[in-house]
């Protein structure tokens, strides 16, 4: 056979690649645990399999897929400067206590006590360890910039796991930390490890957008998430259909509407959107709900201000604080907790929706007639409104009386301490960045995430070090995650049909499968076993489908659940012209090649698959 194209090694081969001697359990039936796509076909193409809820063991075909996206991380991590370490899983609590997390974190930290009666924890992150490490081994600001990172098992005690490796317990996560001694160095670090991102998962084949992010339990002062787009997300990303502004929902904000000025207006719009009239009282019997009291009225949405009532915890007692937004949104809790932390609270509290009892004390009412006209009662703090609603007039409320609502209620009516962005984005908002452009929302899943720390860990830790000038001062950190796992199982949502999993090549388990049909034809045996050994020799990732007691659609079936790249077919009919057939995955192409050209076909294909991943996305990167 004529020798096929040159192709880069890809280090030392699996000289075990012959189906029959692999563990792949493929199942026909879904999974009856299973609620989302990636794994059903996880457990279905034999790569995982449940040890206990949100806990999987990886099968060779998974593992391998595992290991490529870690490769790639571990390549793109390198070339950007970073330096692999491997730090433990079990955390002593005396590190967290330090940074101020042991009592903050929550039930998903999983606590245990040593045979010596010390706490310890199964690591969901590694701020304190770190932190701790450059502590203890930084000086000088001669030995900065530095980033170190692990690709290591994380755990979290997730209340509910489920989606398989999508939101699992125990998973694999590749986390950095950077220490700077000032802003500017941690900022050219932060767009450093953007852009490192950006080449990784381009490099594997995903479709993916950097959006604006809340920062979470991890802290710091701003930060991006890399989302793969997929209609099964979880989360959703809001995009300017004109700009390139893009951020999670949850961190996206809202531009505040223009001022009316009446002066400007025309007489009739002045008399039916600006006059206020009399405020009115109206019965709603059993209305309890927006789209109740709309419908009931005869009003849009948006002339109703919806009131809630928010339950917190001060050291004088229970509190509650009442948020106005407009009928037609939705309360972003995120901003909300963020406003009252920066105006009413000394320091981050939990934030609930206030219980039955705490709302009939605040509005005197049974839930679903709270209004802010008339709010009393001995834990009423204040009324917040989000910014749309200022610009509101006429409008309806609960009376804070059962199966009672008031019409005309205006601003004059009632007290608001301040008007903040406290609502969720919407699409067809306009874009709070150009302004002109308009808001799209899509689905996503996120895969990475990175953070400007600043000093919120190292201060806490006296992390610190010595300046020019012999000044002691506090290193300024960066931290950047990607869950490996939740990467390989990401890819499968975004990349699947009724047949099974369809791998972008760079991390599929195996690029090529050669299917024999009829492993007793020694021609066929014979042809197919050239053709696997030209393909390993030209350093193709290549798997023989050498099972003799399976039939031809069976093996169909599996290489198409498992979702190999590229089958190349091996069969009677054609063979005997001198042809094979070689299939790609992603479009269902199938080519008659000559045996002796297969091999290097197949190679041709499988670097434009790999040279075409990552070009597909509906925003600009």
């Amino acid at each position: 056979m004529p020798t096929p194209l040159c192709r880069k090694s890809r280090g030392r081969q699996n000289t075990n690649m012959r189906y029959s001697k692999l563990l792949i359990p493929t199942l026909k039936e879904d999974p009856a645990e299973a609620e989302v796509i990636s794994h059903k076909l996880m457990v279905r193409a034999g790569m995982i399999r449940k040890v206990a809820a949100g806990i999987y063991t990886y099968l060779p075909l998974g593992w391998r897929t595992v290991r490529k996206v870690a490769e790639i991380i571990r390549q793109e991590m390198d070339g950007a400067g970073a330096q692999e370490i491997m730090m433990p899983a079990v955390q002593p609590a005396d590190l967290w206590i330090q940074s101020g997390r042991w009592d903050f974190y929550g039930k998903e930290l999983l606590r245990f006590k040593d045979r010596h009666d010390n706490e310890f924890c199964i690591a969901p992150t590694a701020e304190e360890v770190i932190t701790d490490l450059a502590k203890r081994e930084v000086k000088s600001y001669r030995q900065l910039p530095m980033n170190l990172y692990q690709i290591q098992t994380k755990f979290r005690d997730e209340i509910r796991p489920r989606f398989g490796l999508m939101r699992g317990r125990e998973f694999i996560m590749k986390d950095a930390y950077s220490f700077h001694k000032d802003v500017k160095s941690a900022e050219e670090e932060y767009w450093n490890m953007y852009e490192t991102y950006k080449r990784i998962f381009t490099r594997c084949g995903l479709d993916f957008r950097a959006v604006e992010a809340d920062t979470g339990n991890i802290g710091g002062s701003f930060s991006h998430e890399f989302m793969v787009l997929a209609e099964t997300g979880e989360d959703f990303i809001a995009s300017c259909d004109s700009c390139d502004y893009a951020a999670n929902v949850e961190k996206a904000e809202c531009r505040p509407p223009e001022p009316i000025d009446p002066s400007r207006q025309p007489r009739e719009m002045l008399e039916e959107e600006v006059a206020e009239l009399p405020i009115e009282e109206v019965s709603t019997p059993g209305k309890k709900t927006v789209e109740e009291v709309a419908e009931f009225l005869h009003v849009p949405l948006k002339k109703i201000v919806k009131t809630l009532i928010y339950k917190f915890t001060e050291s004088s007692g229970d509190k509650a604080v009442a948020v106005l937004v407009r009928g037609d949104h939705e309360v972003n809790e995120i901003k909300l907790k963020k406003v009252l932390t920066e105006f009413l609270w000394h320091k981050e509290q939990e934030l609930i929706l206030a219980d039955k009892e705490t709302v009939e004390e605040v509005t005197n009412a049974p839930p679903g007639f709270a209004g802010p006209v008339g709010l009393k009662g001995p834990t009423w703090v204040a009324t917040i409104a989000d910014h749309a609603v200022a610009n509101m007039s006429n409008f309806i409320t609960g009376a804070n009386e059962a199966d009672t609502h008031f019409k005309n209620v205006n601003i004059r009516d009632f007290m608001v301490a301040g008007y903040f962005d406290l609502r969720k984005i919407t699409p067809g908002d306009p874009c709070p960045k150009c302004g002109t452009g308009k808001i799209e929302i899509f689905k996503g899943i996120e895969v990475g995430h990175i953070f400007m720390l600043r000093t919120k860990y190292s201060e806490a830790m006296k992390c610190t070090f010595l300046d020019e000038d012999g000044a002691e001062k506090p290193m300024i950190m960066g931290c950047y995650g990607i869950g490996v796992s939740r990467t390989a199982a990401a890819a499968i949502e975004q990349n699947n049909d009724k047949n099974g999993i369809i791998w972008p090549a760079p991390i599929a388990p195996y690029e090529v499968i050669v299917l024999p049909l009829n492993m007793k034809n020694e021609a066929i045996k014979n042809a197919a076993q050239e053709i696997y050994e030209e393909l390993k020799k030209a350093g193709v990732e290549v798997l023989l489908d050498n099972r003799e007691d399976v039939s031809a659609g069976n093996k169909f079936k599996d290489a198409d659940l498992i979702g190999f790249p590229v089958s190349v077919v091996v069969g009677e009919k054609n063979l005997k012209d001198g042809f094979v057939e070689v299939k790609r995955r992603s479009t269902g192409e199938a080519l008659k090649v000559p045996v002796s050209e297969a091999a290097r076909k197949t190679g041709e294909i499988i670097d434009e698959e790999k040279s075409t991943v990552g070009r597909k996305r509906p925003f600009n990167s």
